[in-house]
């Protein structure tokens, strides 16, 4: 009999949910490399680069919005298999040669596959992982976010040296696209191999198959208890969007929805898909802009790592206060930077290197954390949907309105600007983000029910281990 469980049956279905986050990282951050071509090509104002750099969003939007009641009907699983085929259809389209509004379509089916897998694949591994390691494996999430991420800054830089500048805007561009379908491919045949949530199991009332999946994954007396804790917490009835404004889920929703938002308007992609357009702007070449584009995906990855190692050791509290703080600071340097006209040299390369640092081991991977932690079994899939649904939301805000904002207020208000929000989500944090680290699901849900807050806290004492 399993006592013991087995991390490497674990480990693997997360690695694979984690395959989904490698294509968000990938298919959002393919646009930092092409968008400059595409708007030579078309001759787009500064209002169609944003529109193209964003419209997959639209989709992204979309596809959060459906996720969560449809992976409630058919599972977890059979939603991230429809995320790789979005992702393959998109990125095998825009291949083809055909007019930019196609290009348009075809980027809206794979933002609707990014939206589904930015909140599948956390949301499936949360309800798989063992409570003491559960920030660990959904940052994994995040680690092939920011890994898809740099593997697409290599393969756009690769992709802009086979030829001359104007192969890369006729067809180059496109290539950077469709080189997605490798991935997709991978990511469809691997899912076939993992399980399947074993909440959305019992929510299904199959408590065989979910108590097998949970055997496992903690080992047979783990299970037990755990099977017992998910049939006190679950109402077996369906959820709907006006279960989530019940009080016990009213206030993690709200929760939910600003720290997805926070973590967008703090200026993340607006680094991530114009990250070279910036660089151009402070006098590097094309070729050293894209090289030190790679470099932020580098950094991004390395202090991911960081985030991974340390969350479940000194909480998710910490983390995003720490980062918050040291977001707000770099930002108020680029924009200095900027104003002061200081802007050449090393210095605004520097502090964009540290925001990503402290973005990386705060509101990047922990977002996605801390929704997939505070939500009820039963109102899980509907209210990761509507927070997924505010951070693609904030993601289009943010990348149609910066280079609108570079042309009408310059850069410098505009990293103002998100310095700005930097200090809001700190106070946002100090306020209202609860500890959850350690804490099972179900221990999670039963807190939000408790009426006076302050009589059971969450938050880990000062004496912890942080």
């Amino acid at each position: 009999m399993n006592t013991t469980g087995n991390k490497g049956y674990v480990y693997k279905a997360t690695s694979v949910a984690a395959i989904g986050g490698l294509l968000f990282g990938y298919d959002t951050a393919v646009v930092a490399g092409a968008i400059g071509f595409i708007q030579k090509q078309y001759g787009l104002s500064a209002t169609m680069v944003g529109w193209i750099a964003s419209c997959a969003l639209v989709g992204c939007i979309a596809g959060a919005m459906f996720a969560g009641k449809l992976s409630d009907a058919i599972g977890r699983k059979k939603v991230l298999i429809l995320s790789a085929i979005l992702f393959a259809v998109s990125s095998a389209g825009i291949l083809l040669p055909m007019s930019l509004t196609w290009f348009v379509i075809f980027r809206f089916i794979g933002g609707l596959g990014i939206g589904v897998a930015s909140m599948l694949a956390p949301m499936y591994i949360a309800e798989i992982a063992p409570a003491n390691i559960r920030g660990q494996l959904v940052s994994i999430n995040q680690l092939g976010i920011v890994s898809g991420i740099l593997l697409i800054y290599f393969v756009n830089a690769a992709i802009a040296g086979w030829h001359d500048e104007t192969w890369n805007i006729t067809t180059g561009w496109r290539w950077m696209f469709g080189s997605g379908l490798i991935p997709s491919v991978i990511f469809l045949i691997l899912l076939f191999s993992v399980p399947e949530s074993p909440r959305w199991l019992a929510q299904q009332q199959r408590w065989v198959a979910a108590k097998f999946i949970l055997t496992k994954i903690n080992g047979a007396a783990k299970a037990e208890e755990e099977v017992k804790d998910i049939k006190a917490t679950l109402n077996l009835e369906k959820s709907s969007f006006a279960d989530i404004w019940a009080p016990a889920v009213r206030k993690p929703l709200i929760i939910g929805v600003v720290l997805c938002i926070f973590s967008q308007v703090t200026g993340i992609n607006a680094i991530m898909y114009y990250a070279p357009e910036i660089f151009k702007s402070t006098g590097d070449a094309t070729d050293s802009a894209l090289l030190q584009t790679v470099l932020v995906g580098a950094i991004n990855l390395l202090f991911t790592l960081v985030a991974i190692k340390y969350v479940d050791r000194w909480g998710r509290r910490t983390l995003l206060l720490l980062g918050c703080a040291g977001m707000a600071v770099c930002l108020a340097i680029v924009g200095s930077a900027f104003y002061f006209d200081m802007a050449k040299g090393y210095l605004v390369l520097v502090a964009i290197l540290a925001y990503i640092a402290f973005f990386a081991v705060s509101l990047g991977p922990l977002a996605f954390v801390v929704i997939a932690e505070i939500f009820s079994n039963r109102n899980r899939g509907m209210a990761m949907s509507v927070c997924i649904f505010f951070l693609w939301t904030s993601v289009y805000v943010v990348s149609q309105s910066f280079p609108m904002l570079l042309a009408s207020i310059g850069s410098a208000f505009t990293f103002w600007i998100y310095m700005l929000m930097s200090v809001l989500a700190f106070l946002f944090v100090y306020k209202l983000i609860p500890e959850t680290k350690g804490k099972s699901l179900e221990e999670i849900e039963r807190f939000w029910k408790v009426k006076n807050v302050e009589a059971e806290p969450l938050i880990v004492p000062k004496t912890s281990n942080i």
